[in-house]
């Protein structure tokens, strides 16, 4: 039987853009703009060294253009060619990153691999071309008015690393939206002709995301498929799609969520350990409190402990929703994928906390009456004897009644 799934060496860039550990900042950003990448990878000596990423320039405010690219390089995980898709997919969005390197084994740099690679092949996988874009879309949690001036960007940079963010008019209507590379044309451009690219940050907050952004936003339809909306991003060279209601976004369908289908689907094929469920979690990127962090995976972990005794998790995605009319408040979206299909709760409680079990508490609920539903039509499907087993939980009901038989042979005895 043939490997149903691609690899690193089928779906990967050969002989990628680099850059030596030496080259200036400038370099690599016009690299960047030209090229319409995100991530660059470094070499010293001929050999990886480590990436370069928009993500780690646009969160600094002060640069300067001719700082070596080594001091704000990272640290991209080790991709071999034969690493198969669902390892490829937990790896990127593992790190975060858009790209990785793939290395040979000499530790070669042999090319790149990215999310873009990953879902222009997803409409011809049929186990993660065939679910619902409201699976696996995320809630709006910000929509940026397209007469907001750019240095609102600045706040949400950590946002824009997911997916672009939606532009709206004054009557809520989708209009456009704005990602890195729309923000990297506020952050880096030509002050005169043949002048090399200089910022100019006294002039930032008179730009309006309106000019900058890219327009039309790309849109699907609720009830189209993720391999449809894998093929209509590839077509447009963009990373997300909108799921829109009478032209308001209520819905973003990102790269990262397309690939969530394969990190979870491979864990459902394989024994997993409750530890090995990949959990994503959005809308909390800027806290720098780990205790917050650290209280979320105890609340999910228990959550994922009593989920697992009716369906087994494979990828858990939290989404945040704060608010700001009372300390603590938030929505709180969750969605747990299981070998037995997927389940969704939202709740919007008086801590976050709180809603996180609420919403955790819904999803055991669900798995629990679709499981006690899965073994009576079991024991009712035809030609099979009605039996009590281990594997045949007893209700109430047939508890009730095996009492009254019982106790009426007893009298009779």
């Amino acid at each position: 039987m043939s490997n149903p799934w691609p690899t690193a060496r089928e779906l990967m860039t050969p002989k990628p853009i680099t850059l030596s550990t030496d080259a200036p900042l400038s370099r690599a950003l016009g690299l960047m703009r030209t090229n319409g990448i995100h991530e660059i990878p470094i070499l010293r000596n001929g050999r990886l060294t480590g990436m370069i990423t928009f993500d780690s320039i646009a969160r600094h405010t002060n640069l300067a253009l001719s700082m070596k690219v080594e001091h704000l390089m990272v640290l991209p995980p080790v991709i071999t060619p034969s690493a198969e898709y669902p390892e490829l997919a937990e790896q990127l969005l593992s790190v975060g990153l858009r790209a990785a390197p793939v290395v040979g084994k000499r530790g070669e740099l042999v090319g790149v691999v990215s999310r873009t690679d990953l879902v222009r092949v997803l409409p011809n996988l049929p186990a993660l071309a065939q679910h619902r874009v409201e699976e696996i879309a995320n809630p709006v949690n910000l929509i940026l008015s397209e007469n907001d001036p750019c240095s609102q960007l600045f706040n949400q940079v950590r946002l824009l690393e997911e997916h672009p963010l939606p532009v709206a008019d004054r009557a809520g209507h989708l209009v456009g939206a704005v990602g890195l590379a729309d923000l990297g044309q506020v952050l880096w451009k030509p002050l005169l002709p043949g002048k090399r690219d200089r910022r100019g940050p006294g002039r930032i907050g008179d730009i309006t995301i309106g000019t900058v952004m890219h327009t039309p936003a790309l849109t699907v339809e609720a009830g189209s498929s993720s391999g449809a909306a894998a093929l209509a991003m590839s077509r447009a060279k963009v990373s997300s799609a909108f799921l829109v209601e009478r032209g308001v976004p209520v819905g973003i369908v990102s790269q990262a969520s397309l690939l969530g289908l394969a990190v979870g689907l491979a864990e459902s094929l394989t024994p997993t350990k409750l530890s090995d469920v990949y959990v994503q979690i959005h809308g909390l990127r800027g806290s720098g409190d780990p205790e917050t962090l650290s209280e979320i995976d105890q609340l999910v972990a228990k959550g994922l402990r009593r989920i697992a005794h009716h369906a087994r998790p494979t990828l858990l995605s939290l989404d945040v929703s704060p608010h700001s009319a009372r300390a603590g408040d938030a929505t709180v979206h969750v969605r747990v994928q299981t070998d037995e299909g997927i389940y969704y709760a939202t709740v919007t409680d008086w801590s976050f906390f709180a809603s996180v079990t609420s919403a955790l508490d819904d999803i055991e609920g669900q798995a629990r009456r679709a499981h006690e539903t899965k073994e009576r039509r079991h024991r009712r499907a035809p030609g099979r004897k009605a039996s009590l087993t281990e594997d045949s939980p007893v209700t109430e009901e047939v508890e009730a009644k095996i009492r009254a038989a019982t106790g009426d042979r007893d009298e009779d005895e």
